[in-house]
């Protein structure tokens, strides 16, 4: 299989896509990349959903989405968008439809755009195996194309864009049978419609591949863009999301994780950030992260093409490597923290990293973020560390201390070619795309106490590394590698961004040992800040490896955005739920707003909250309801009952002061 799925992988561009004409807004072409999000207020509610409308495009969105689920939903999306013209926005409204194909061709008539999600717009979704043949599954096809092409030709002749919307969890059983619950699934549903819309020679097309999962809607929207090549149709723009991302630092970070790991190979033409917030505080995230590409060419130093591309991108495997004491083959990858920057480091200290010390028991506490490695710069710390964590230092002090057995040596690339003495089990080596000479490839070789830290300087910086792992595969290294990332004078939220995307993209591709936010590009602080600052970036360092999926070291929730079919304060009760189980270590849990976004959307969740009417929530171990009517002020204790049952159920520990 042809493995390009982008114009380059080592220099910035962006895919070339047909214009899609939305309102006054078109995209793709040489347009900008477009911000949306969507409205959380009832449709019915025409001034809420208007005074909701107008926060947003303050906030940044181009494009607003509202849910019509049902004839009369959409026929008010008339007295909605009328009252915000006669305000003076134009922005272009985008009907969101499942289920009700009368709806979607009601809508289509009134705003720029309407979404359809192939997953149940002509399909019902009852979790059924069902065996076809071709003559069987054609027919299948030709009752999509009569419930389908209604809908397009009064796109056609409105001007109305279209969105083919594909949801990771919300595959119909068709697709799910003959396809599985894969990326190319999702791919293959999306086409079936696109097919439809050629035959009838409509193109004002958008599309997207939703997923909860980053790697599967990385994948998905990789392989859509070769699929797309393969078969000769047009290249259509497309939409980025990460679906049900979740609430505050996890939401952003996941988001990221996903949508810039696409943005950094030229793909994507308008996002949407899924947060189980307000939908304004949306669109200065995905602003945030499509401004990041706006001089990306231009400030990108060259880096060499590439001869072989030696990963598959539509599959996650993690790349081999050699066991390196716990770093590397098997092991999960790994946190460094950086306290190169502290002096005269004391024992509560550590609390930055996740281990604290108690004065009372003379003992540390590791908790479920105690980083497995603090990187002290020129300055060993001179206490015993607590079990667990492991200190790095530069190689010329390390020469000098006393107890070289439990530090661990960093070393420029020239200090470990010309090196006498090493650590007999584990030392690092800092290098990158320029230092991976021919010389230290062959030393790696010989060497089985190697770790690399791979770091760049380029702006163009996901790209650059992924070359260094496809430089060390090439030419079959199996050293373990570490990704370093440091950031200057940024926001707060732009370093959550940007190391999102930059580490996450190679953990995606099953590149990475492990993760280290360096310090030593920002300007001096107080210690007290400091520590702040080390506390919150070992915070991101596991907040990236979770939403990577490669090492999961919380509870994981994944809780729609809320719309106007939400059948419960989705925010409130997300932070409820949070409040309670954030101690279950790698449990999944679904939050879901009302039954579209139900079982399908939350996908791979170990146990579902979903509403089913006001004040009435169903249950869900993974995707089969459990108990079906649960009054929503029993339901938190319903759901916590329903995992002790699974034995999964641990009383939060309480951490000594």
């Amino acid at each position: 299989m042809n493995k390009i799925y982008c114009p380059s992988l080592t220099e910035y561009k962006r895919r070339e896509t047909i214009e899609v004409k939305i309102g006054e807004v078109p995209m793709g072409a040489h347009h900008p990349i477009r911000v949306q999000s969507m409205t959380t207020v009832d449709t019915m509610d025409t001034l809420g959903s208007v005074e909701q409308c107008i926060r947003m495009i303050e906030a940044g969105c181009e494009y607003i989405r509202i849910t019509a689920p049902s004839i009369k939903e959409a026929e008010n999306l008339r007295h909605i968008k009328a009252e915000l013209r006669r305000r003076g926005y134009d922005t272009p409204l985008v009907a969101d439809i499942h289920f009700t194909p009368n709806a979607a061709e009601v809508a289509a008539r009134i705003v720029e755009k309407v979404r359809i999600n192939p997953g149940n717009y002509a399909d019902k979704k009852k979790f059924e195996v069902i065996e076809y043949n071709d003559e069987t599954y054609q027919a299948e096809l030709d009752r999509i194309r009569e419930r389908f092409v209604p809908l397009v030709r009064i796109c056609k002749e409105h001007g109305t864009a279209m969105r083919i919307g594909t949801n990771h969890g919300s595959l119909s059983d068709r697709i799910l049978s003959r396809y599985g619950d894969t990326p190319l699934g999702m791919v293959e549903s999306a086409l079936e419609f696109l097919r439809i819309c050629e035959d009838e020679q409509y193109y004002n097309i958008v599309i997207s591949m939703k997923a909860s999962n980053t790697q599967v809607m990385v994948q998905a929207y990789r392989l859509l863009v070769q699929k797309l090549e393969e078969e000769g149709l047009k290249p259509y723009p497309l939409h980025l999301g990460v679906t049900e991302a979740g609430e505050a630092e996890d939401g952003r970070i996941k988001s990221a994780v996903g949508i810039g790991t696409l943005l950094e190979d030229g793909l994507g033409d308008t996002v949407r950030v899924s947060l189980t917030e307000a939908p304004e505080a949306e669109a200065p995230v995905a602003k945030a992260l499509i401004d990041r590409y706006t001089h990306r060419a231009q400030k990108a130093q060259p880096i060499k093409p590439l001869c072989n591309v030696p990963i598959d991108p539509f599959q996650y495997h993690r790349r081999e490597t050699l066991e390196v004491d716990n770093v590397g083959g098997q092991n999960v990858p790994r946190v460094i923290a950086d306290l190169s920057q502290l002096r005269d480091i004391q024992y509560a200290d550590l609390k930055s990293v996740g281990h604290l010390y108690s004065m009372l028991l003379d003992k540390f506490n590791m908790n479920d973020l105690g980083a497995d490695y603090i990187y002290t710069g020129d300055h060993a710390i001179n206490f015993m560390l607590p079990n667990g964590l492991k200190e790095i230092i530069n190689y010329v002090p390390w020469q000098l201390v006393e107890d070289q057995e439990h530090r661990h040596p960093l070393l420029t690339v020239k200090q470990y070619l010309s090196a006498s003495q090493l650590h007999p089990t584990l030392n690092f080596i800092e290098t990158d795309v320029h230092g991976l000479t021919e010389e230290l490839m062959e030393r790696l070789k010989q060497d089985t106490s190697a770790v690399l830290i791979l770091y760049t300087s380029n702006e163009h910086a996901m790209p650059e590394l992924r070359k260094c792992f496809f430089r060390l595969m090439n030419n079959g290294i199996a050293t373990p590698a570490i990704i370093k990332r440091s950031y200057g004078a940024l926001s707060a939220d732009e370093v959550q961004l940007y190391a999102s995307t930059d580490v996450g993209g190679l953990l995606i591709d099953g590149l990475g040992d492990g993760v280290l936010l360096g310090t030593e590009l920002l300007p001096a602080q107080e210690k007290q800040d400091w520590l702040k600052t080390i506390d919150k970036l070992n915070h991101l360092s596991f907040g990236i490896l979770q939403a990577a999926r490669t090492r999961m070291s919380k509870t994981e929730y994944i809780s729609c955005p809320s719309c106007g079919r939400t059948l419960f304060d989705l925010q409130e009760t997300t932070a409820m739920i949070r409040k309670r189980t954030d101690h279950l270590k790698g449990v999944k849990i679904g939050i879901m707003g009302c039954i579209v976004n139900g079982p399908g959307e939350m996908a791979d969740a170990d146990y579902g909250y979903v509403g089913v009417g006001k004040d009435k929530i169903a249950l869900y171990r993974g995707q089969t309801v459990v108990k079906k009517s649960v009054p929503a002020d029993r339901a938190v204790d319903e759901l916590i009952e329903l995992i002790r049952e699974d034995e999964k159920w641990i009383e939060p520990m309480q951490m000594e002061a």
